[in-house]
């Protein structure tokens, strides 16, 4: 049935709940360019057509900021768990794009590495770790509108020491849930300041400056 179903689309949603809430960030990886305050020039993907819909979508999986990026001045960046929860609430934008187009954002998340991706399978199973990286496991969130809903995130499952987002890095991700999702200020500040990573690196008042410079 899986199989049958999947073979007929050519569209899945993906849903992002990093710097990629930004819609200018997340075109790079369409487009190619260098996203604003990124270190890296992303090469985008063969199929450059822009996202038939996009909408805000809610993952109910713990957001923490790991690892140290040397696209994002070599601190951390957002990953979520993958132990679904409803009391978690990720907020995340979710993109129409080609089947083709999200395995190209996957290889650019997985800096250029070529991952063996069934997506039939992954929709059988849930989740599947394609390579042990940071962004190697992928999973799928359900569908919406006939289409499936991928995201991806890393294997480790919130059994590593959570780290510092930059400020770079994190004024991306206030800009996309501002403009893109149109959260309120406050909203945006309760949101970001509980997240491990975040939580005892910025207090309240460093997230509203941040605010402040978008």
């Amino acid at each position: 049935m899986i199989n049958t179903w999947l073979k007929k689309i050519k569209y899945v949603w993906y849903a992002s709940y990093g710097s990629n809430l930004n819609r200018d960030r997340f075109l790079c990886y369409i487009n190619g360019g260098k996203p604003k305050g990124s270190e890296k020039i992303e090469v985008g993907c063969r199929d450059r057509s822009l996202p038939l819909k996009e909408a805000t979508y809610i993952m109910h999986y713990p957001l923490y900021f790991a690892k140290a990026s040397d696209r994002w001045q070599k601190q951390g960046v957002a990953f979520i768990g993958l132990e679904k929860d409803k009391k978690h609430h990720t907020y995340s934008r979710k993109y129409l794009i080609t089947v083709e187009q999200f395995m190209d954002v996957v290889k650019q998340e997985n800096n250029g590495a070529i991952l063996d991706m069934d997506l039939n399978e992954i929709m059988k199973r849930g989740s599947k770790t394609l390579k042990d990286s940071w962004y190697g496991t992928i999973l799928y969130l359900g569908e919406k509108n006939g289409y499936p809903i991928f995201t991806f995130t890393a294997d480790f499952d919130l059994d590593v020491p959570f780290n510092k987002p930059s400020k770079e890095y994190l004024g991306m991700i206030i800009n996309g849930l501002k403009t893109t999702l149109k959260l309120e200020n406050t909203d945006v500040v309760n949101y970001i300041s509980s997240k491990p990573g975040v939580v005892g690196n910025y207090n309240r008042k460093d997230i509203e400056k941040l605010i402040e410079l978008d």
